[in-house]
């Protein structure tokens, strides 16, 4: 297989999770949560290149405690989960920048284009198609939870529990693209793509389906241009992203 395209495989595997779990932060109305949880990975970073265990691993573990610690603390701090989001993981950045210096900073804040680690890619699909069969399969379970919990828990729902596993898979689709995107650019792509296709869809599935494939056609096209440019992909697929979302402005509404 070639470098270049197996460069890309394993970030488009993460777009199309991310693309889908945008899909519901978008209606959940998390799209602050998605930036200030992706933060949340840095303090994991700098304990794992302390403890000489990969990054990523460090990462995973300690995005599933604070997708953990926000789902046990919505319902005692009596404030939105933006907020709660917020403050735990801004703290969680600057804690995580005092761990973490130069160019290991760096490239977690921003990414870098890297070829993946047989491992890494094995885990990269594998947790993509995992995500994406869970978004898929409990989708109607995510809308009516969100519209009515009430009605929820009378067709046999647990609400709280499928919040949960929600939280935990965004939290896993933030880890998915962290080697690509970094901290700060991951929550983007989770976002922007679902809100652009929120204005374009017609229904559920169209917008699922829309948030996906413009989270894959945002990061190929960004990580492509980003190497003739010369730079990071991370900056140019989020704003390749920003700028379908300003098109859609130029679509007459019906």
């Amino acid at each position: 297989m070639p470098a270049g395209l197996e460069t890309l495989i394993v970030p488009a595997a993460a777009a199309a999770a991310a693309g889908l779990t945008g899909a519901f932060a978008v209606m959940r109305r998390m799209a602050l949560a998605a930036d200030a949880l992706s933060h949340v990975a840095l303090p994991g970073i700098g304990i794992a290149l302390a403890l000489h265990v990969h990054p990523l691993a460090g990462a995973v573990v300690m995005l599933l405690f604070g997708a953990l610690l926000v789902w046990g603390l919505e319902d005692y701090a009596r404030v939105s989960i933006d907020t709660v989001v917020g403050i735990v993981f801004s703290a969680a950045l600057a804690i995580g920048s005092m761990m973490t210096s130069g160019q290991e900073l760096v490239d977690a804040l921003f990414g870098r284009a890297v070829l993946p680690s047989p491992a890494e890619a094995v885990f990269a699909l594998a947790t993509s198609a995992v995500v994406s069969w869970f978004v898929l399969a409990r989708r109607h379970q995510l809308v009516v939870a969100l519209v009515s919990p009430d009605l929820a828990r009378t067709a046999g729902v647990d609400v709280r529990r499928l919040n949960l596993v929600y939280l935990e898979t965004f939290a896993v689709t933030v880890a998915l693209g962290l080697r690509h995107l970094g901290i700060l650019l991951m929550g983007s792509l989770i976002i922007i793509p679902a809100a652009t296709a929120r204005r374009l869809a017609a229904n559920l599935s169209q917008m699922l389906l829309l948030s996906a494939v413009l989270a894959i056609a945002a990061t190929i096209a960004g990580t492509l241009l980003a190497h003739v440019l010369d730079r990071e992909p991370g900056p140019v697929v989020v704003t390749l992203s920003a700028a379908g979302f300003l098109l859609t402005f130029l679509r007459k509404e019906r």
